[in-house]
């Protein structure tokens, strides 16, 4: 089988490797989900004895179900913001102690104990989102038909029902899940007598529809979609009991719009609210008894403030955790104290035991490190090679997660005080393994990656340049791991000599790097992806500077569009996947981030986005997009594309009717091949249109 169908069929190489890990407060069992082998797409519940180093599977989906994984639409929603393409047991939640879990299969609620491994069906309505346990792993709370609801000893009821057809309880908004990363909408209280849970009115939101043009007999499936510069839902938070009674946690919601997160702990509840323009956070204690708050901490920025996943925590003795942005770093801070120190960039913070951080940083962006900080211990680094190391710990007991440039397996260690064993993965090793050179290019020292064919020889013939970048400030392409570069690979040996660039906005390089791209005409990423072909160029006197073609999605596919409407002396050609090609149709949380509010600052809209660069293109471009996808709606892809047949330029459209954001199984490997044959053709020769 061809490469493009063994990435596709793998999804990446990922399947059949551990994921989401959790590890007892005892250190002696390690949670996670992993598929049976590296080509099945179901995910099942397995439990590592630490003592003795077994393996245990506790719930197999395809046993549960006979044979159903199928996933219901509202949980497909929920996948399509993790980015999750698996099937079976996408998440679950555990207890307090780590005894029992909570997870959906097809809609269905189970628990299973992960000490006898004996799992049970719930009397739960279907379908069911989001179960989680109680601390003590009693009662479990799910959502339902937009209802927060429990089932426990007294049976299976309500919590919180909906009074409009556009309230949902318990569940996040569009931007939380989408762009704030908070993928959850209710907290058990420590204690299990309470839940505090989102109240989410999408009434005043805009209702936008997708439609597969395959079906014509079916109904339009209608989301409610926040683009900038329009109404947001409207969120509050509740503390609820379990007989139903309810107190309203009070703050400015007027000013602080975003509920970023909540933390619920021995100490009390804190949580996170962000105004709409992003330039002011706060931390606030809630008072469970009357819902009034306080302001524990208040951050603020001139142009915004970054939310950071694992913030905020309490040590034992009741120390926030939180980060602060200092000049060029983001530092960690722990009760008074700044902790890490300049230069250290905080990626994210992975969990708190008693007196211990344990976090992600890096020195070099291109890299992201394990490690831990306590008062006692002060600052020490768990890993040290080269790569992308991530980790969980309780216990005694750290899970390592590493991927490195120097080796394509990916091992997953577990550590305490009697050694180390590594968690068993069956995931298929690639047949095609990247050849990475990743240096500094140019003044900003550009992260940048150069992949050419195999078995190519330096000086032996000119290469046409693909640059396959993102480039955006949600992710990083160049960095020190070989599962970055995969499908690149394989466009190289189409014959390509392909780069991966990150420019300015980037994230993980400090907040000055990030916030460069504030309020300035997204030409910036363009201008840092020339400044990285240069570099290379003159490094690789074999890159054909004559034919340069650029590929991407999402950010990168606006890129791609961007370059060969407005650079198409450098750019030869482009395909443009997914591409926003008009910044105001993009959601509020994002997009005022980073352009501000298009009531008051219009003029950054319209210099960031395409339509009006339509009549000026002269070279090859294919866009691409899935009409379900409701993140980058397609209405992106069809409006550059009828600005340019009214302006007489010939371009190439493929819709994907059944696709999302995310290109399936079923498609990829074929976009991989359609992508390098449409580029091929158009560099050779070059040609204008």
């Amino acid at each position: 089988m061809a490469y493009p169908e063994d990435l596709a069929q793998t999804q990446g190489f990922t399947l059949g490797r551990p994921v989401d890990f959790t590890v007892s407060p005892d250190g002696q069992r390690v949670v996670f989900l992993r598929t049976r082998h590296g080509r099945d797409p179901v995910r099942c519940l397995w439990v590592l004895d630490v003592a003795s180093g077994e393996e245990r599977l506790v719930a197999d989906p395809v046993a549960l179900t006979d044979g159903d994984v199928s996933v219901p639409a509202a949980e497909r929603a929920q996948r399509e913001r993790r980015r999750d393409r698996s099937r079976g047991i996408s998440s679950y939640a555990t207890d307090k102690d780590v005894r029992r879990a909570a997870f959906t299969v097809a809609g269905q609620v189970y628990t299973s104990d992960l000490t006898s491994g004996e799992t049970a069906t719930v009397s739960a309505l279907t379908p069911a989102l989001d179960a989680r346990l109680d601390p003590a792993g009693e009662t479990v709370a799910y959502v339902h038909a937009g209802a927060l609801r429990i089932v426990d000893r007294d049976g299976e009821r309500a919590l919180a029902e909906p009074d409009g057809p556009d309230v949902t309880w318990g569940l996040p908004e569009h931007v939380a899940s989408e762009s704030m990363g908070r993928m959850r909408g209710y907290w058990w209280s420590p204690d299990g007598t309470r839940i505090a849970a989102t109240r989410v009115d999408n009434t005043a939101v805009q209702t936008w529809y997708l439609f597969n043009p395959n079906e014509p007999t079916g109904e339009p499936i209608a989301t409610k979609y926040p683009m900038a510069g329009t109404a947001n839902a409207d969120v509050s938070l509740w503390l609820i009991d379990r007989e139903g009674g309810r107190i309203e946690v009070r703050w400015d919601r007027a000013i602080f719009e975003y509920l970023v997160t909540a933390a619920w702990d021995e100490h009390g509840l804190l949580i996170v609210v962000q105004n709409r323009p992003q330039t002011v956070m706060r931390v606030l204690s809630v008072d469970v008894a009357t819902g009034d708050t306080t302001v524990v901490r208040e951050d603020a920025d001139p142009d915004w403030l970054a939310i950071v996943s694992g913030v905020p925590a309490r040590t034992t003795d009741a120390e926030l955790v939180w980060t602060v942005d200092e000049g060029d770093t983001r530092r960690l801070v722990v009760g008074a104290d700044v902790v890490t120190p300049p230069g250290l960039q905080v990626h994210e913070v992975r969990g708190v035991e008693h007196a211990t951080v344990l976090f992600t940083a890096s020195e070099e962006p291109t890299e992201a490190h394990a490690w831990t900080w306590s008062r006692a211990d002060g600052l020490r680094r768990l890993t040290t090679e080269p790569g992308l190391h991530d980790s969980w710990r309780a216990g005694g007991t750290t899970v390592i997660s590493s991927y490195t440039l120097a080796e394509s397996d990916a091992p997953i260690i577990v550590s305490n005080a009697d050694g180390h064993r590594r968690i068993t993965s069956v995931a298929e090793q690639p047949s095609l393994q990247p050849k990475v050179d990743l240096f500094k290019a140019g003044e900003r020292e550009l992260r940048t990656a150069v992949l050419l064919p195999t078995g190519h020889v330096p000086g032996s013939g000119k290469l046409p340049v693909l640059m396959d970048p993102y480039a955006g400030p949600a992710a990083q392409r160049a960095v020190s791991a070989q599962n970055s570069y995969r499908a690149s690979q394989w466009y190289a040996d189409q014959g390509f000599l392909v780069i991966v660039a990150d420019g300015r906005g980037t994230p993980n390089r400090g907040p000055r790097w990030e916030r460069t791209i504030a309020g300035v005409n997204s030409d910036l990423a363009l201008t840092d992806q020339i400044a990285a072909l240069h570099a290379v160029a003159e490094r690789y006197p074999d890159a054909d500077l004559g034919r340069v073609a650029i590929r991407g999605w999402s950010f990168s596919g606006f890129l791609a569009a961007m370059a060969v409407l407005r650079r198409p002396d450098v750019f030869h050609a482009a395909v443009a996947g997914a591409p926003v090609t008009d910044k105001t149709l993009y959601d509020t949380h994002w997009q005022e981030r980073f352009f501000g509010h298009p009531d008051t600052d219009r003029q950054a809209y319209e210099a960031g986005s395409l339509i009006a660069d339509a009549p000026n293109l002269r070279r090859p471009l294919m866009l691409i997009h899935g009409l379900m996808d409701d993140n980058v709606h397609p209405v992106h892809t069809f409006r550059l594309s009828a600005a340019l047949f009214a302006a007489g330029r010939p371009h190439t459209v493929l819709p994907l009717p059944t696709a999302s954001h995310m290109s399936s199984t079923e498609i990829a490997a074929q976009l991989m091949r359609i992508q390098a044959a449409f580029l091929r053709d158009a560099l050779n020769p070059v040609r204008e249109i």
